[in-house]
C-alpha cells in the first residue's frame, strides 16, 4: 500500500518535540526542536513536548528535567502538560493487546545476531510457529507496507519492499515496549497532525505511517529536517557525546541552528533577547526555504565559531 501524505484540511495543527532523556540538549536536538517550534507556530498551531523515557536503559536521571529547561531557556516554550511515556504503559499494553486478539502479533524467539547471520532482514521465521512462554519478542504482522510516501522537505522517500514487508518488533524480549509502537499511539493520542524532525528517521517513518493505517487512523503529515553530524554519517548525538548547548548564553546557538536550518539572520541579533530572534525567525520562515539535505557537517573552527557545511 502507498501513502502520499498530504494536509489534514480543516484540521487544527498540532506538533510536538519529543527528545529522550539519555543527556543534556545537543546542537542537533536543538535544531530537531527549534525547526518543529517553528513550524508550528507558523501555521498558528499547539506545540507539543513528550520525553520518550520508554528505552529505560539509557534514559539518565535527572535529564528529562535539564531538557525541558533547556527549552525555556532558548525561549522554546510548549503548550498543555508534558507527557512521559514512563507513565503510559497500560496504554501501550491495551493497543498491544488488541492487536493481538485481532491475531496481528505474534512471539519470535530470534536474536539479532540470527537475523543478521541470514542477512540482516526478519522474514518471518516465527511467524507460523505459534510460540508461547516469557522472553519472546513480539512482531506485527505487517499488514500495510508502505513501499513510498511524501515527505514535506525530502519529497518523496522510497522504500525498499524487504524493509517495506518486515514483520516489526513491537515488545522486545525484555519486556519493554518498542519504540515503532509507542510513537504512534502517543501521536494517534495527543491528536499529532504534523511531525518535525531529524532525517534520521525518514526511513522508520514508513513503519509508523503503515501502524497508523493498520489501527485506523490518519497518519500526520511528516517532514524530516537535514541531520547534523560531526562527519559524514556520524550523527550528533547523546550516545556519542556531542555536547550540551550553553543554557547561560543561548543566543550564539540559537543563531547557528537557524543558520543550519537555511535562514540569514544578522549578526547582531545575538544581542538579542531570545523571543525577539524567534519573532524574526517566524516572521521569515517559508518551509521552501528551509535546507534541503539529508546530513549537514557541523564543526567549530579555531576560535570556536560554528562551521556549517552541506555535504
Amino acid at each position: 500500500m502507498t501513502h502520499l501524505d498530504g494536509d489534514h484540511g480543516a484540521t487544527a495543527y498540532v506538533g510536538r518535540f519529543a527528545p529522550s532523556p539519555s543527556g543534556p540538549l545537543h546542537f542537533g536536538s536543538l535544531v530537531a526542536a527549534l525547526g518543529s517550534y517553528l513550524d508550528a507556530h507558523a501555521h498558528q498551531g499547539q506545540w507539543l513536548v513528550r520525553i520518550e523515557d520508554i528505552d529505560t536503559p539509557r534514559v539518565r536521571p535527572g535529564a528529562d528535567s535539564d531538557i525541558l529547561h533547556t527549552l525555556e531557556a532558548y525561549g522554546l516554550h510548549w503548550h498543555g502538560e508534558v507527557i512521559w511515556q514512563s507513565q503510559r504503559l497500560p496504554r501501550y499494553a491495551q493497543v498491544t493487546q488488541q492487536l493481538m486478539e485481532q491475531g496481528q502479533v505474534y512471539g519470535c524467539q530470534c536474536t539479532r545476531k540470527e537475523i543478521k547471520a541470514l542477512g540482516g532482514v526478519y522474514k518471518g521465521h516465527c511467524r507460523n510457529l505459534q510460540l508461547r512462554g516469557e522472553h519472546l519478542a513480539l512482531r506485527l504482522k505487517q499488514q500495510q507496507p508502505v513501499y513510498h510516501y511524501l515527505d514535506a522537505l525530502q519529497g518523496r522517500v522510497d522504500i525498499a519492499a524487504l524493509e517495506a514487508e518486515e514483520d516489526y518488533i513491537i515488545k522486545r524480549r525484555d519486556g519493554l515496549f518498542a519504540y515503532q509502537l509507542v510513537v504512534v499511539v502517543d501521536d494517534m493520542d495527543q491528536g499529532i497532525t504534523h511531525v518535525v524532525r531529524g532525517a534520521d528517521l525518514l526511513i522508520p517513518t514508513a513503519r509508523q505511517i503503515g501502524l497508523f493505517q493498520q489501527l485506523g487512523y490518519p497518519a500526520p503529515q511528516y517532514m524530516h529536517l537535514p541531520l547534523a553530524v560531526a562527519s559524514p554519517g556520524f550523527k550528533l548525538s547523546k550516545q556519542n557525546y556531542a555536547p550540551a548547548i550553553d543554557r547561560q548564553n543561548p543566543q550564539p546557538a540559537l543563531l547557528d541552528a537557524l543558520r543550519f536550518l537555511g535562514f540569514a539572520p544578522d549578526p547582531e541579533l545575538v544581542t538579542y533577547p531570545v523571543a525577539d530572534i524567534l519573532s524574526w525567525a517566524l516572521s521569515q520562515y517559508q518551509r521552501q526555504s528551509l535546507r534541503r539535505a539529508l546530513e549537514v557537517q557541523v564543526s567549530a573552527d579555531a576560535n570556536g565559531k560554528t562551521q556549517i557545511q552541506q555535504l
